[in-house]
């Protein structure tokens, strides 16, 4: 029975029929109108507390109110936990009945099961006032013609309600997300340049030393931005000549990749960046470069990854495919100039310290652009100055922060973009982050489990990575084992537990279940058998897609997922597509008896 498997799918709200409050009526005077705007830059910062701790991702926060009186607040912690809005309404209590929340961004529902917009309907919110829609294609309005539907007053900043004061509210909503805003113009991650130069622009001294031009203070705000990035870029002059150790530094949370470029792979065999006990390392390079190299570094763990020609737009572009929202540069100039021609580098952070070395031969941050007239000069925009300990911290955009409104389709628009396609043409749909539209099939969607343990007894998993990653140690008589099983189980997000499952199977590789390699299919299938079953709704997603192939496009992991070129095994895939089979039979051979 053919069916188009790869159309978007879409699931109506489900109907409530509470009673709601009537909106809290507050006198609209300019004064309000700041205060709402407060309230809109407070659920902005809001959203950004999650910096660092987790990997970037989309930064949803909520407040609500009543007549300015904040109630209550959330945010969204990391991909597979508790939406910003339910976080809210349950600190709110029976005083967010009425009252109006104020959100930094539309919310995104990956999963088909609405909660972020149904926690606000049951809690009796009157009024929503949004930030930006979504940028995200497949998620844009969709929350907000759901909201309304319910009988939701629904103000979005710049369409509903217009202001100076209101604008400024809105660049705070639109700073808070560039990372995605920019991924979903340039279809590349959000890239930043960072540097460190005295006041006579030199970035090291003629023979090379670096040690230190900035201050303590400023080297800890760098740990900040490289906790807020995916992954840190260097080139092979700094590897060879700084042999960094690029680590966010801070005890634990979020740790970036680290990313060498390097054409002809002419680096030590000995470095820090080796090392991926800590963090994992990918070096990119031209096809064919010493592959005796190659073949040491893979030993050591470090991904290698070839490019027909190396430049700073391909890289970027992986990094885009590996899901990559946020990208920190903190190379030389002879890497950084090509990186700007080529329209990559989205912001720079420029940390000026107040000293002077002088050198003709002295290196700059940045390259040869080719710029013979001052008129040629990139400028910065939204420039901010701030002091930090003794150093002067110059940021600013190279490239305006997109207005995706124009130029992507609204909901009604996007059925009717391609009639062209054939319902009978075989499709691939893939799902990767959680985000995109088939999220609900990650391990890390927030759809907890109950299975039971080894007595029988039935304990609920967060989510199906949090059982995956902990059933590495059932059953192995080691403390470590056992202390690894009750961390995994209480981490706070789903790449928590990822990050903790993976580096105590490459540290401890011992206390790893003996039978793991041939036991974690069937291991993943359970989790996935019993996630589908529990929520009808990602059910009927999932049989949606009946006659498509399931690709899980992780990049890098070759057994799970299907990697870069469709080398990778795809087995989360193969396991959805059987699970799909088996259900759409059952369901065939129950309309028959029936």
């Amino acid at each position: 029975m053919p069916l188009i498997g790869g159309a978007a799918v879409t699931f109506a709200a489900p109907a409530l029929t509470l009673r709601r409050r009537r909106p809290i009526r507050c006198a609209v005077t300019d004064a309000a109108t700041a205060e709402e705007a407060a309230l809109l830059r407070r659920a902005a910062e809001v959203a950004d507390l999650s910096a660092g701790h987790t990997s970037p991702h989309p930064n949803f926060g909520c407040v609500i109110a009543r007549c300015g009186d904040v109630v209550g607040e959330g945010f969204l912690y990391a991909q597979g936990t508790k939406c910003a809005e339910l976080q809210a309404v349950e600190k709110a209590g029976g005083l967010a009945r009425g009252a109006t929340a104020y959100l930094n961004m539309e919310p995104g529902d990956c999963y088909s099961d609405h909660t972020a917009v149904s926690s606000l309907v049951q809690a009796g919110i009157s009024r929503v006032v949004i930030g930006l829609k979504h940028p995200l294609q497949h998620l844009r309005g969709k929350a907000i013609q759901s909201l309304r539907s319910e009988s939701v007053q629904v103000d979005v900043l710049g369409e509903d309600l217009q202001s100076k004061t209101i604008e400024d509210a809105l660049k705070s909503c639109l700073m808070v997300n560039a990372p995605l805003l920019y991924r979903a113009a340039f279809r590349v991650p959000f890239s930043v340049l960072k540097y460190a130069m005295t006041l006579d622009g030199k970035i090291a001294t003629m023979s090379g030393h670096a040690s230190w031009i900035s201050s303590k203070v400023s080297r800890g705000r760098v740990f900040e931005l490289r906790g807020r990035s995916d992954a840190i870029v260097v080139g092979g002059n700094t590897v060879r000549r700084d042999d960094p150790q690029l680590t966010a530094r801070h005890g634990g949370g979020h740790v970036p990749v680290r990313i060498v470029m390097s054409r002809t792979l002419n680096l030590p065999d000995e470095a820090k960046l080796w090392n991926v006990t800590e963090a994992y390392t990918i070096v990119t390079t031209q096809r064919g470069a010493r592959r005796d190299l190659q073949k040491k570094l893979a030993k050591k763990g470090v991904e290698v990854v070839e490019f027909d020609i190396l430049n700073s737009r391909d890289v970027m572009e992986y990094c885009y495919d590996r899901g990559y929202l946020s990208v920190l540069w903190e190379c030389g100039g002879a890497l950084s100039a090509p990186a700007i021609s080529s329209g990559v580098i989205h912001k720079v952070y420029a940390f000026v310290a107040p000293k002077i070395i002088g050198g003709v031969n002295a290196p700059s941050p940045v390259g040869d652009l080719g710029m013979v007239q001052m008129s040629q000069a990139l400028n910065l925009i939204d420039v901010s100055y701030e002091q930090v300990g003794p150093d002067m911290l110059i940021s600013g955009f190279l490239q305006p922060i997109p207005d995706l409104s124009p130029v992507i389709p609204s909901s009604d628009e996007i059925s009717v973009l391609d009639p062209t396609v054939s319902p009978f043409d075989t499709k691939i749909i893939s799902f990767y982050k959680t985000w995109d539209p088939y999220g609900a099939f990650s391990n890390y969607s927030p759809h907890p489990i109950q299975m039971p343990d080894e007595n029988g007894n039935n304990l609920t998993w967060s989510t199906m990575e949090h059982y995956y990653q902990a059933h590495k140690f059932v059953g192995v008589d080691n403390p470590l084992a056992k202390d690894a099983f009750e961390q995994i189980k209480m981490a706070k997000s789903p790449e928590e537990a990822s990050r903790l499952g993976r580096k105590l199977q490459r540290q401890h590789p011992e206390v790893v279940r003996a039978d793991w390699d041939s036991a974690k299919i069937d291991i993943m299938y359970g989790a996935l058998k019993c996630k589908f079953s529990t929520y009808p709704h990602l059910e009927a997603m999932l049989c949606s897609t009946a006659g498509s192939v399931l690709v899980e496009a992780s990049p890098h992991d070759l057994f799970w997922g299907g990697g870069r070129e469709g080398e990778g095994l795809n087995y989360l895939g193969r396991l959805l597509m059987q699970l799909r089979t088996e259900i759409l039979e059952e369901s065939s051979k129950t309309s028959v008896v029936s």
